[in-house]
């Protein structure tokens, strides 16, 4: 192969050892400070912020709990796209291709650092590193030199074998980067430090414990939901691309706004206070009719209505404004402390809360909708006012106030049955309201009411069943709820957005012989 040939077919693989050997050292400065921020991430974090409603709806109904990584791996395909272009058109027209690319990634990534959440001028120096790495590291690889003739400056030298060292070399070096980012990485540290101080982490016995759970009707009917989900199967929705890992023993909540006395307190403190338990389902507001994205937990924590009692709320104050260590941010109004079993949960189904749901804490508000209550790895609570604040998803379209709208599901049966006896069953959900009855229709027939599972509190969803003996063919099944204040659910369907969905779940099966 001839010299050009050479350098074409080195081009795009130089370009990809150039720019991800720039993200390695990027990532490795990131986990040395903690007010370095990654530019992947931070990319990230802006397309989350910039989307329009209906594509962040799109992919959390496309994608689930998988959404974020899908995102993650779109994020580095089109690095790798862009960094093969830039290898190419560096070794085939201009080293100046290279440069300015790799210039021009870097300018994005610093305009996503300084406009995004917890944005400021060092956490841009990531961003500026890797910009730099690449555009060293491709010239290195492709053998670009100065000459004697300034006008030259920018022309590629005929490749010999030296290139292709040069090009392994560079392999070598992005990958020895890579695991030295990931060994000296203090994110990563962090994560191993949290993961065996949740561990260690001894409650004290709640001030008021609640009573053992009943035998849950889930375990002698198969395919329906579990009184509490276990939290490796709790739905997860937030906007953090990277669990944050935060360190209890580093943790502190600030309390202030309008309030009488600011306090800061510690892990150590929440500890020593009364905590008590409370059994809460909880939902996304993007839960479509039927979705799962809703789950019942017991959790653990502190009284959130006692916890402001001690700051004294001023009565100018109308809103509970609560900031994420990421920067997410949300508000529901000081009415909400109506004695219902708000919390700052530390603990969810007899153990520390997991990373992934908010370690070492975060609030349960029973009755509203998680965009505008369930702040996980919480680290402020600001009494404000909403004419002066609004929460992250306010401004992108979505309601001010997030009353959980009264809903019931069918979880079986699915599929195709056998025309014998069987059984329709679900959950149904109401916080801080409850549930009473529920009723299933199967095509046009009557709506039969069903036999509701433990009420173990008015914050929790209720199983229910129903017998049924199907008949041959394709069967429609639907279900409603009624909840204590005798509000039975609408047909009506309304979309999620912009606060919360609405209609009779239905679940086609087919009955055969």
């Amino acid at each position: 192969m001839n010299a050009k040939g050479v350098r074409r077919g080195l081009g795009p693989i130089a370009g990809l050892v150039a720019l991800f050997s720039g993200l390695a050292v990027a990532e490795l400065l990131t986990g040395l400070s903690a007010s370095f921020r990654s530019p992947v991430i931070s990319v990230g974090n802006r397309f989350v912020d910039s989307v329009p409603r209906w594509l962040k709806t799109w992919a959390i109904d496309t994608f689930g709990k998988n959404d974020k990584r899908v995102l993650l791996v779109g994020i580095f395909v089109v690095i790798g796209l862009v960094a093969l272009i830039a290898g190419h058109l560096s070794a085939t027209r201009s080293a100046r291709w290279g440069d300015g690319i790799a210039a021009a990634l870097s300018g994005l990534s610093v305009l996503a650092v300084l406009t995004g959440r917890k944005g400021s001028f060092l956490g841009i120096i990531p961003s500026i590193v890797a910009g730099v790495v690449a555009a060293v590291v491709l010239r290195w690889v492709l053998g670009h030199r100065r000459t004697g003739d300034a006008n030259e400056s920018s022309r590629v030298t005929t490749p010999t074998s030296a290139g292709r060292r040069n090009l392994l070399k560079a392999g070598v070096a992005v990958a020895a980067l890579g695991a030295i980012g990931l060994g000296l990485s203090r994110r990563t540290k962090r994560g191993v430090a949290v993961t065996k101080e949740r561990l260690a982490v001894v409650f004290p016995k709640a001030k008021r414990p609640l009573s053992a759970p009943p035998v849950d009707p889930a375990e002698t009917t198969l395919g329906l939901s579990p009184l509490y989900t276990p939290n490796d199967d709790f739905y997860r929705i937030d906007t953090a691309l990277v669990i944050p890992q935060v360190e209890a023993a580093k943790w502190k909540l600030r309390i202030g706004g309008y309030v009488d006395t600011p306090h800061l307190y510690t892990y150590e403190d929440i500890l020593a206070m009364d905590l008590v338990e409370v059994d809460a389902t909880i939902s996304c507001v993007s839960n479509e009719v039927g979705g799962d994205l809703v789950g019942n937990a017991r959790w653990l924590g502190v009284r959130l209505d006692t916890l402001l009692a001690a700051s004294g709320i001023q009565s100018k104050a109308d809103q509970i404004f609560s900031t994420s260590v990421d920067g997410f941010t949300c508000g529901f109004p000081v009415e909400v402390l109506d004695g219902r079993d708000a919390i700052l949960a530390i603990g969810m189904n007899g153990e520390p809360l997991p990373a992934l749901h908010g370690y070492p804490a975060r609030l349960i508000v029973p009755g509203i909708y998680g965009y505008v209550s369930a702040t996980k790895w919480i680290e402020s609570i600001e009494l404000t006012r909403f004419d002066e604040a609004e929460g992250y998803w306010i401004p992108r379209g979505w309601s001010a106030l997030g009353p959980v709208k009264t809903q019931s599901r069918i979880d079986r049966p699915r599929g195709r049955l056998k025309v014998e006896p069987t059984v329709i069953a679900g959950v149904a959900w109401a916080p801080n309201i409850g549930i009473t009855k529920v009723e299933v229709q199967v095509d046009d027939g009557p709506w039969r009411e069903a036999k509701l599972g433990p009420e173990v509190s008015k914050n929790c969803w209720r199983q229910w069943w129903i017998s049924w003996s199907p008949e041959e063919g394709q069967r429609v099944m639907r279900c409603r709820a009624t909840d204590a204040t005798g509000y039975t659910q609408t047909p009506e369907i309304v979309p999620v957005a912009p606060d919360g969905a609405t209609g009779w779940h239905e679940r086609m099966v087919f009955v055969e012989t």
